[in-house]
């Protein structure tokens, strides 16, 4: 619990610091409301001792959507810590107290879930963030889960692809990324099913004692991977891109959970560079 407080203490510092500088870079659609919540979540993550270690590389084309799977609330720390990005999340999350308004102060995408209806408005902004010069992520499974599969991808909101594309004067393809996260180590240990649930936020976990929990633990080891990105035009059938990304997470995480993380000679939440970015969606 002591390290948990600390670690408060020094996010409401931070966040103290950097709340003025996000505010004006909305207001006046400045390059820096990008940067800021990406440092925000490096720093985060380094004193919440979580150690990222990276597979392949995000592409550097724009505009680029990335799908990914979702195991935790923290994902959204580990992804934004990676590489700026904006995500996309259900609804009820800007409600939340505190972690909606980080949400928002990083210019989430609110989608309502339980409304078809609605998928469209949902598809027009995500295409507008694209199209604005954005890295979107988008949790494909609709859902998190324990963190050793992947649910099948949705489609629905790859539509922004062809909204993007249909509405742009300037593009005529958009990249899609697959990415993968996979907690490998706990504390040092690796990553079981017994330990999986001190990371893996889903289900009916509460949120407040399962955040307590993961800041007040000691080191946590992640590995993000990235997978082949492709360039996608306007007849690209969403469906088939929803299904090749899910079968690329698969494999990559299978891969990483076999794997483990390199045991590194650095202090805990430095991150590693491998070899070859508050929301939430738990539903």
């Amino acid at each position: 619990m002591i390290r948990f407080i600390l670690v408060i203490l020094a996010l409401i510092v931070l966040t103290l610091l950097l709340l003025p500088l996000q505010l004006l870079g909305i207001a006046f659609n400045l390059r820096w409301q990008r940067t800021i919540p990406h440092i925000y979540h490096r720093i985060l993550c380094a004193l919440a001792g979580v150690r990222i270690h990276q597979t392949g590389h995000r592409s550097p084309d724009t505009p680029v959507l990335i799908l990914a799977n979702h195991v935790s609330w923290l994902d959204i720390c580990v992804i934004s810590a990676v590489t700026p990005v904006v995500f996309v999340a259900k609804s009820e999350v800007a409600g939340w107290p505190v972690f909606g308004w980080l949400a928002k102060l990083q210019r989430t995408v609110f989608i309502d879930r339980e409304r078809r209806q609605k998928t469209g408005a949902a598809t027009e902004e995500i295409a507008g963030r694209l199209l604005g010069g954005d890295a979107v992520v988008l949790f494909a499974e609709g859902t998190s889960n324990d963190g050793t599969r992947i649910l099948p991808f949705k489609s629905a909101l790859i539509g922004a692809v062809h909204h993007a594309l249909g509405t742009s004067t300037h593009h005529e393809q958009i990249t899609v990324q697959p990415m993968s996260v996979a907690y490998t180590r706990f504390d040092g240990l690796p990553m079981g099913r017994a330990l999986r649930e001190r990371v893996a936020w889903y289900g009916d976990t509460d949120l407040i004692p399962h955040f307590i929990g993961v800041l007040s633990s000691g080191a946590i080891d992640v590995t993000v991977s990235w997978g082949e990105a492709l360039a996608l035009d306007i007849n690209t059938d969403r469906k088939q891109t929803a299904r090749n990304a899910e079968a690329a997470v698969r494999r990559m995480t299978v891969a990483a959970l076999r794997a483990g993380s390199p045991q590194p000679s650095v202090s805990a939440g430095a991150m590693t560079l491998g070899t070859a970015g508050i929301s939430a969606s738990n539903s």
